[in-house]
């Protein structure tokens, strides 16, 4: 943590660590399922169920990059689609409200999900196979970047330089934070992953009522100066490497009986 970095930081404040470490069990219940579609997907190509298929085989090198451009956009949309279910309708939202616990999130919470929430959105993995003939080394590698790499940036709660929080078509970590910032149930804000455009079309972009909060406005308006943030509480991180920080039933959220 340093003031070079933190005048990109989007939240100036930082998340204390007892945060990070449920981000990090979180993140590993969701990561179990994560990984069950993929895996279903590839044993069903093994034995000829679906249209998936490892190579480049006999066909065109435009013939992949028009099925992964396809598989992307319908991917991303199916992610925006299924996340602002989380937001409107309760039966979803009893499940996605725990990754919202984490307002101020890090890069570990990116997969912080509950289980069934995890196992949905990995589901493309799997259907996207079965609708379209697909190299699945590229859909791997499509989903490696542009979900899990990428949400990791998302999640990171930093602007990152080059990209700037207004532009008009890709969502940046500021978008991601604002969606954990102020999203509830009944306020879908933000819910898309790469591109802004689905945000767009269906009026879940937050209303900035006043000046926009993002750390690219806040600099200009001279909000980032040293003295703000000598001002700041930076948690003593190192702590999430000590087994004993660990061995815990706050852990697991596990109340020790008396």
């Amino acid at each position: 943590v340093t003031y070079e970095k933190w005048i990109y930081k989007s939240n100036p404040k930082f998340p204390s660590p007892e945060k990070v470490r449920d981000e990090i069990v979180q993140m590993l219940k969701g990561m179990l399922c994560a990984t069950v579609c993929p895996a279903l997907s590839l044993h069903l190509g093994k034995y000829g169920v679906g249209n998936a298929f490892c190579g480049w085989g006999d066909r065109p090198l435009s013939y992949h990059i028009g099925v992964l451009a396809f598989s992307w956009i319908l991917a991303d949309f199916f992610e925006f689609f299924y996340h602002r279910l989380g937001h409107i309708d309760f039966r979803f939202w009893k499940h996605h409200r725990h990754h919202h616990v984490f307002h101020n999130p890090s890069p570990w919470s990116v997969i912080a999900d509950e289980p069934i929430d995890q196992f949905v959105r990995s589901s493309p993995l799997l259907w996207i196979p079965l609708l379209v003939p697909i190299n699945m080394d590229l859909l791997f590698m499509q989903f490696g970047f542009f979900f899990y790499t990428y949400g990791v940036y998302l999640h990171c709660g930093y602007e990152h330089a080059l990209i700037s929080a207004h532009n008009p078509v890709i969502n940046t970590s500021f978008q991601h934070y604002a969606h954990h910032a102020k999203s509830s149930m009944n306020t879908p804000y933000h819910c898309g992953f790469f591109l802004k455009i689905w945000d767009q079309l269906f009026g879940c972009v937050y209303p900035q009522k006043k000046e926009c909060i993002c750390a690219e406005c806040a600099r200009k308006a001279g909000e980032r100066t040293l003295e703000e943030y000598q001002k700041i509480v930076i948690p003593d991180y190192g702590i999430l490497t000590k087994p004993s920080f660990w061995l815990t039933w706050k852990t697991f959220k596990i109340e020790a009986k008396e």
